[in-house]
């Protein structure tokens, strides 16, 4: 590069020369698009600038003008949840309540919580367009965020006017606690009500809820003492499936399953037969019924008794339940294999069973029944039933009212017979159904001989009647509440398990789902022992083998 270029490369130019302005006027007057027009400083748009403070001569500064902060927006709902939300606080062991532990106290102790939180917005009702997901064990108010609360409130008052729709499950048992603690519903049976209808309609978007509702629901018409039976509720609402334990059997089930001797099992007992046996049998036990009510004596209520002993019963166990008011001493019978009894507002529960002597004398009629039958019909083989099938001290009984068993069950089979083989067959049906009625409320009359003292409820001619063992107490034997409180179809099942069979013939043949099964004997070991005993293919846990072992073998 030669010196002429680096000369004219590097040639001088002249800056344009700076607007004047006139003195006094204001620094930013020259920023005016137009001098004709006028601009206002009371609009917040411009700065004030200050020459003189700053160091550099000819440089000015900004000086900000005070601003009034507005406030935001009442927030209403935020305050609402923040007053739910003290309510919690204010407990004194609120540190319990944000925990994961699923202790019994702790548990509990949150129960009250949300009782009184439930309480508090009860009538609340809300319209928030996001769906905010929420996924927790035992949920609660207390662990959801704001956007949560008002997803779960805005669902919630759509379900309240029957507009049930899909949400997250935990939203789903935050309401069926609710329902459970009677927040909202108008009475108890308003609440019987609701949850059945919520649980037909949810079943469409989540069939696991039945896990809980199906046990609860059953719960719910115990505990709040709903009019009427639970048998006649089921009815009512379609739910027989769920519970096959309330389906009335007719009377020659009811007796095979208690008899001593298995007489579907026999090879005389064919489809051909099937017919024959059932209505000899219903004849037969009219007949012995009508000899016992001449004697003075009861026959059903002789036959069946309360166990002994009895365990502990949790409502709603697995749910956040407050018990928030007394419940009155009272009894409840379910079934021949239920009974729950609150005293000072505890409740314990316990099973109707059938006494051993009343077994071994069912056992003994229906054995010698098939074998008159047999020489009637002259079957190929014969059967022999021995009077030694009957306890001695019943047989005593029975002589001292002047009833001879073998020559009762021998004439009514001839005389049924006889009569069976005209073309009329004359069965007074009117008496077997009122042996039917009588069997199955026999327990009623049972529970009363257990509350009162007055001799007018307690059998003075039972000729089945077990040794006295004394007031009923709660068992600390775990092991042996479970065998209490277990019925016949489910220590059936244990018996199959054990046996290394599958329990799916055991629930067929009984009507029962198997899941449901299953679920029944887990439930009754979680009150029991604390733990369920069948694992997810409904077999014995190996740690449960044993005991499982000696508690059937002892049935």
């Amino acid at each position: 590069m030669n010196e002429n270029d680096a000369e004219t490369k590097y040639a001088p130019m002249k800056i344009p020369e700076r607007s004047s302005c006139q003195s006094g006027g204001d620094a930013v007057a020259s920023l005016k698009p137009d001098n004709k027009s006028e601009i206002s400083f009371s609009d917040g748009l411009f700065y004030e600038i200050d020459y003189e403070t700053h160091p550099i001569q000819g440089v000015g500064k900004f000086v900000s003008k005070p601003q009034k902060i507005k406030p935001p927006g009442k927030d209403e709902i935020r305050e609402l949840f923040y007053k739910m939300r003290d309510i919690a606080r204010a407990n004194r062991t609120v540190m319990s309540f944000y925990s994961r532990s699923f202790s019994r106290g702790d548990q509990k102790e949150n129960a009250k919580i949300f009782y009184k939180q439930a309480i508090f917005m009860k009538d609340f009702e809300d319209d928030y367009p996001e769906k905010i997901p929420f996924t927790s064990y035992f949920p609660y108010y207390q662990l959801l965020g704001y956007e949560q609360l008002r997803t779960y409130f805005t669902w919630r008052t759509k379900v309240r006017k029957n507009d049930i729709g899909s949400t997250s499950l935990s939203y789903v048992f935050l309401y069926i606690y609710e329902l459970l603690n009677i927040v909202g519903p108008a009475d108890p049976q308003d609440g019987l009500d609701k949850l059945v209808n919520f649980r037909n309609t949810y079943l469409s978007y989540d069939k696991s809820i039945d896990k809980y509702l199906i046990r609860w629901i059953k719960e719910f018409h115990i505990y709040y003492n709903i009019p009427g039976t639970f048998k006649d509720f089921v009815e009512k609402n379609n739910l027989a499936e769920l519970y096959p334990e309330m389906r009335e059997p007719d009377d020659f089930a009811l007796y095979c399953a208690i008899s001593k001797y298995d007489i579907l099992k026999s090879a005389y007992f064919t489809d051909e037969n099937s017919v024959m046996i059932t209505e000899c049998f219903l004849f037969v036990l009219n007949e012995i019924n009508k000899s016992f009510e001449e004697a003075g004596m009861d026959f059903n209520n002789a036959l069946f008794r309360p166990t002994k002993k009895k365990v502990r019963w949790l409502p709603f166990r697995d749910a956040l339940f407050h018990n928030y008011t007394p419940q009155p001493d009272r009894t409840i019978v379910l079934s021949e294999s239920e009974i729950y009894i609150c005293r000072k507002n505890e409740w314990a529960t316990g099973t109707v069973v059938t006494t051993e002597k009343g077994r071994q004398f069912i056992g003994y009629v229906m054995k010698q029944i098939e074998s008159i039958l047999r020489k009637l019909t002259k079957y190929k083989y014969r059967l022999t039933a021995n009077i030694n099938m009957v306890n001695p001290d019943t047989i005593q009984r029975l002589e001292k009212s002047d009833i001879n068993i073998e020559s009762l069950v021998r004439n009514a089979v001839l005389e049924y017979h006889k009569e069976a083989t005209k073309t009329i067959v004359a069965v007074e049906l009117s008496s077997l159904r009122r042996i039917r009625k009588e069997a199955l409320i026999t327990q009623q009359a049972l529970t009363v001989e257990e509350i009162c003292d007055s001799p007018a409820y307690i059998p003075t001619h039972d000729i089945f009647e077990e040794p006295d063992e004394g007031e009923i107490a709660l068992t600390s034997d775990e092991w042996e509440d479970l065998k209490n409180v277990l019925n016949e179809i489910e220590t059936q099942a244990l018996v199959t398990t054990l046996k290394g069979e599958a329990i799916k013939a055991i629930a067929d043949s009984n009507g029962i789902m198997l899941e449901v099964l299953a679920d029944g004997i887990n439930e009754k070991a979680l009150d029991c022992i604390g733990d369920n005993i069948l694992d997810e293919d409904f077999r014995i846990y190996d740690d449960y083998i044993e005991q499982t072992k000696g508690m059937v073998e002892q049935q």
